[in-house]
């Protein structure tokens, strides 16, 4: 459990660069990114291997845990590749693979996350494409289901006002437990009907 005195909040969804512009600039908020491959190291020491899917997340809240604001922003998440796997294994049009990919993923983050690579923020804040695309991915499906107060719907993108929508669910976040072990969520994601609602599915206690 994170015990740094910032609110780390990963955002995900239809986040764009405008947004994160705009709610840097508010008060008490920063926004943390992971660096560019191979940044700070002369051109001869860069990787040439690419990160692997979490990595990126896993700097980005590494730089956030440095952060002093009251609320740290971040648009990189470790689980991101594995959400858009999950997102994919749902979709008839994708063939049968889609199980597949989703435990590759599953299996490289779960053991990034034992060897203490990430921990979960505290929040993850979700700006959906649509409103019917509300609750049919990894965050507002099993997450939410999970922890209803850690996994919160921030508005709908391409809407006016959506910094002030993401700014007013920042100071309405309630606290409640913190996030079960990352291999129950993963379980209980393999279970969890993607077209469900949160509130109806059986989550880890």
């Amino acid at each position: 459990m994170r015990r740094e005195s910032s609110t780390v909040v990963v955002l995900v969804g239809e986040v764009t660069e405008g947004l994160l512009a705009e709610l840097g600039r508010s008060a008490n908020v920063s926004v943390a990114r992971a660096p560019a491959p191979g940044a700070g190291q002369p051109e001869a020491e860069q990787p040439a291997a690419a990160r692997q899917g979490w990595e990126a997340g896993a700097q980005a809240l590494r730089e956030a845990a440095r952060r002093q604001s009251a609320y740290v922003l971040v648009p990189e998440d470790p689980l991101a590749e594995m959400a858009a796997a999950w997102r994919a294994m749902w979709d008839v049009a994708g063939g049968p693979g889609g199980a597949a990919r989703f435990e590759q993923c599953a299996v490289q983050v779960l053991a990034a996350w034992r060897a203490k690579q990430f921990d979960l923020p505290d929040y993850y804040l979700v700006v959906a494409a649509a409103p019917d695309e509300a609750g049919q991915d990894l965050y507002l499906g099993p997450l939410r289901a999970a922890r209803p107060r850690r996994a919160v719907l921030a508005g709908i993108a391409g809407r006016p006002g959506q910094a002030a929508r993401v700014l007013d669910t920042l100071r309405s976040l309630e606290h409640g437990p913190w996030w079960p072990p990352l291999d129950e969520l993963i379980d209980a994601a393999r279970r969890f009907y993607a077209g469900g609602l949160a509130e109806s599915q059986r989550a880890p206690g």
